[in-house]
């Protein structure tokens, strides 16, 4: 029998997640989340269960409600390191989830090193 997507999609999240669990080192976790229509993304302090900073294509700050390509994935992405800078934090770990390492995502990374966050 052959399994869904969403089974596989949840699977290859949970590789990712704990592969990463064990290079974390107290690091904060960038966690990528992507829709349809938007992309958001959180950094969370695991240790202590908080989240230090989030951004999302959906605030009106960035004017790009209902968009989720590349050029919105790179806002959103140097947003994030900005707020990052703001609250004291240069190092962590990708969380890409499930979703591969292409496209929005990739944008979204890059623009987040570009903006000073090392991972």
């Amino acid at each position: 029998m052959a399994n869904s997507k969403r089974t596989l999609f949840l699977k290859r999240r949970q590789r990712v997640r704990n592969k990463l669990r064990k290079m974390a080192n107290g690091r904060a976790r960038l966690s990528v989340y992507r829709s349809n229509k938007n992309i958001s993304v959180q950094l969370i302090d695991d240790v202590q269960g908080v989240t230090i900073a989030a951004a999302s294509s959906q605030e009106k700050v960035l004017g790009l409600a209902g968009k989720n390509n590349q050029e919105a994935a790179a806002k959103v992405g140097a947003l994030i390191a900005e707020r990052a800078k703001a609250a004291g934090v240069e190092d962590c770990y990708f969380d890409r989830g499930g979703y591969l390492f292409h496209g929005t995502i990739k944008a979204l990374a890059d623009a987040a090193r570009e903006g000073g966050l090392k991972f």
